[in-house]
């Protein structure tokens, strides 16, 4: 490899030059990357510009100019956002009918995850052919470890990033924004300092500079509560937490604050794992009207339910916990769970569990409440054992084989090809 002492790079053609110039003597692009560490620094993450409204955006061209915001009607949540319509205040988990306060015209489009989940695919692959330690984050971003690559693609690990980003906009047609430094708290940094289609660098001779004078808030995990916590014993800035100890953060703030002097300290020695084992799986509904009927919401149950089953025999892994989760008209979330006596993937089980849950609910302390959400997941995750029955429940073994044939059934012709009684829209009263 080159011995660049200027360590300067173009972001275009992705080729290294020692030339002081504001141009690149290769090509003429003016996307020159410069860095003191450029070419000693392998931790990277990778991160889509509003992936979701990019994809939608390169599928409908005519989409290009305009404020997309990705969600589902106007009780709903915005999923994602594009810098379009984030100019104007908008922003994933806010409220749908606050983002088109903010943003009337934008264009608001129904998410498809299943397109969404393929690109993020195609682009995990090729970052996959760049090194096997690729540890998934979500749908959108990962970090990468490209320790000792060098000589595999016979580059520095900066050029094979700024390859990799122009590769992916080619290939898929959506950009993606690096951040490279020496741990995974400075990659992720640094991949939110040059957005959209931006690269941007944090070495170790700065890294303690550079956090010094940030609110405290800049860490992930300091949210506002922990902030106002800190706020009273004198603790507001990255500076501020590094003059009290181990022992006093420890103390005071239990783990979390632990965790915080540490990184406060650019300490960050957690290794890129590319086998980042799911924790959970799970499906919600946001209802178009609030809902407080015990008939209603049972159906909706059963919805939450397929769906979820659907994704765990997708994946062929079950779960031991079941989570029935419910968000009343005041916002408030309610989230109840339960332990099972064996690993369970199929949507009768998800469903004979949950609705106690749900009952007990509605005919308790939260009697008359109306909700606008319901939700149920799968946690403690593992690989189906088989369909054992119960024992208190002597139809369940028939309920689970019909479930089982209609799975083949609905493989075999689509999804629509069996649907029980419950799960057909209910018709409104004459």
């Amino acid at each position: 490899m080159m011995n660049i002492d200027n360590k300067r790079l173009c972001r275009d053609c992705g080729i290294a030059s020692v030339e002081s110039t504001v141009t690149c003597t290769a090509c003429g692009s003016h996307k020159i990357l410069q860095h003191p560490e450029l070419y000693d620094l392998s931790i990277a993450h990778v991160d889509c510009d509003a992936f979701f409204a990019s994809v939608e955006k390169r599928d409908n061209p005519e989409l290009a100019d305009k404020p997309v915001i990705i969600g589902g009607g106007k009780r709903g949540v915005v999923a994602a956002a594009c810098y379009n319509a984030r100019v104007y205040g908008v922003h994933s988990a806010m409220p749908m009918f606050k983002a088109l306060k903010a943003c009337p015209h934008a264009v608001v489009i129904k998410s498809s995850m299943a397109n969404y989940a393929n690109e993020g695919k195609r682009i995990k692959n090729i970052m996959r052919e760049l090194t096997p330690k690729v540890q998934s984050l979500s749908i959108d971003e990962a970090f990468l470890d490209l320790t000792g690559t060098e000589r595999l693609h016979g580059n520095s690990p900066a050029i094979t990033l700024v390859k990799l980003q122009n590769r992916i906009f080619k290939e898929v047609g959506v950009t993606v924004s690096v951040g490279l430094s020496y741990n995974k708290f400075l990659a992720k940094t640094a991949s939110d300092l040059d957005k959209p289609h931006g690269f941007a660098v944090i070495g170790r001779a700065e890294a303690l500079d550079f956090l010094a004078a940030k609110p405290v808030q800049f860490i992930f995990g300091v949210g506002p509560a922990f902030a106002r916590s800190l706020k009273k014993n004198g603790i507001i800035t990255i500076a501020d937490v590094r003059k009290r100890t181990d022992r006093y953060m420890l103390k005071h703030y239990g783990e979390a604050g632990l965790r915080l002097a540490k990184l406060a300290r650019a300490e960050d020695f957690r290794p890129v794992k590319p086998n980042s084992v799911r924790k959970s799986i799970s499906t919600e509904i946001t209802f178009n009207e609030d809902i407080s009927k015990e008939a209603e919401l049972s159906n909706k149950l059963w919805q939450v339910c397929v769906k979820t089953a659907d994704r765990a025999k997708a994946k062929n892994i079950a779960g031991c916990v079941v989570t029935l989760k419910l968000k009343t008209r005041n916002f408030k979330s309610l989230t109840r769970r339960r332990t099972l006596p064996e690993p369970a993937q199929l949507a009768d089980t998800l469903f004979h569990t949950c609705l106690p849950l749900l009952q007990a609910e509605i005919n308790g302390k939260n009697k008359g409440q109306k909700f606008r959400l319901i939700g149920a997941g799968l946690s403690g995750l593992c690989e189906p054992t088989g369909d054992s029955g119960d024992l208190l429940d002597p139809k369940a073994n028939l309920r689970r084989r019909a479930e089982r044939a209609s799975d083949i059934a609905r493989n075999r012709f689509g999804k629509n090809a069996i649907i029980t009684g419950r799960s057909l829209p209910k018709k409104a009263p004459k």
